[in-house]
C-alpha cells in the first residue's frame, strides 16, 4: 500500500509536491505499490523518480529485474541533468547491464557527471584512465580525479591514492602516506581500504587490529573480491588470518 494520503500522480506538479517526508515513506513502502507510484512519476518527467526507477529495475525491487529498462530510466534522468543518472548510465555501459559493454560510452557518461562534481563519477572515470580501458591510459589524470573525489569525502578514492603512494607511482614512495590513505578509506567503509589497511597494520605487528579490519571486509565486498582476499589470507601463517580467509571463501562457495 502507498503511504497514507498518497495516490498515483497524474501530473508532474502532483509528483513534485509530495515533500521529503512522503518521499522517504515511499522509498520504504511496500515494493510493488511504491514502484507503481515511482513509475508514474518517472513517466511524467520526475527526474529523481527516474533515477530511483533505474536502480529498482536493476535490483528487481517492486517488479522483475530489467537492466535494459534500468538503463533507459538512467538515461532519461541524465538528459535532465541528473549527475547520478549520468554515472549510472556509465556503470551500465561499463559492466554491460542492459546493453553491450562499451567502456568508451561509459567514459563519456562519467566525464559528464564528473564535470558536475559527482565524486562517484570522478572515481569511475579515474579507474578507466588508470587501466587504459575505453580511454588512453593516463595515471596523472586518474590521480587528479582520485584526489578530487577524496577531497569530497569519497572513501574508495582515498584507498586508490594509497596505492599510488605504496607503489611509488607518479609520487615518491611513502608508506606512511599510504597507511594514512588506507586508514581513511577503511574508516570510510571501503572494503579494499579495509583489506589494505589491515595488511599494513599486520606489517607493524598490530595483529589484533588487523584481524578486526579483515572481519569487516566481507560485510560489503563483492564476491570476486572476497574470493581474491580469501585466497590471499589462506596463504598466511597466522591462524586467525587463515581462518578469516577460509570464511571468506566459504561465503562464495569456494574452500
Amino acid at each position: 500500500m502507498l503511504p497514507f494520503g498518497l495516490s498515483i500522480p497524474s501530473t508532474l506538479d502532483e509528483a513534485q509536491a509530495i515533500g521529503p517526508t512522503n518521499w522517504q515513506a515511499l522509498l520504504r513502502a511496500e515494493p510493488a505499490s511504491a514502484a507503481a507510484w515511482m513509475e508514474a512519476a518517472a513517466a511524467l518527467g520526475h527526474r529523481e523518480a527516474q533515477l530511483v526507477m533505474g536502480q529498482w529495475r536493476l535490483d528487481g525491487h517492486g517488479a522483475a529485474r530489467d537492466p535494459a529498462q534500468a538503463l533507459a530510466w538512467f538515461i532519461k534522468a541524465a538528459r535532465q541533468g541528473e549527475p547520478m543518472g549520468m554515472n549510472m548510465a556509465g556503470r551500465c555501459c561499463e559492466v554491460g547491464w542492459g546493453t553491450p559493454v562499451n567502456a568508451q560510452t561509459a567514459a563519456h557518461w562519467y566525464q559528464q557527471a564528473a564535470v558536475k562534481g559527482l565524486p562517484q563519477a570522478m572515481y569511475n572515470l579515474a579507474n578507466l584512465l588508470a587501466s587504459g580501458i575505453g580511454v588512453p591510459q593516463d595515471h596523472a589524470a586518474a590521480l587528479t580525479l582520485y584526489r578530487n573525489a577524496a577531497d569530497l569525502g569519497y572513501a574508495k578514492a582515498k584507498t586508490k591514492i594509497g596505492r599510488y603512494y605504496e607503489d611509488g607511482l607518479l609520487v615518491e614512495k611513502d608508506l606512511e602516506a599510504a597507511f594514512f590513505c588506507y586508514q581513511e578509506g577503511a574508516e570510510g567503509g571501503d572494503f579494499r581500504g579495509q583489506f589494505c589497511y589491515a595488511g599494513m597494520l599486520a606489517e607493524r605487528g598490530r595483529l589484533e587490529e588487523a584481524a578486526e579490519w579483515l572481519r569487516k571486509v566481507p560485510l560489503t565486498a563483492t564476491p570476486a573480491y572476497k574470493e581474491e582476499a580469501g585466497r590471499l589470507l589462506m596463504r598466511s601463517s597466522h591462524p586467525v588470518f587463515h581462518e578469516i580467509g577460509k570464511d571468506m571463501l566459504a561465503q562464495v562457495g569456494n574452500r
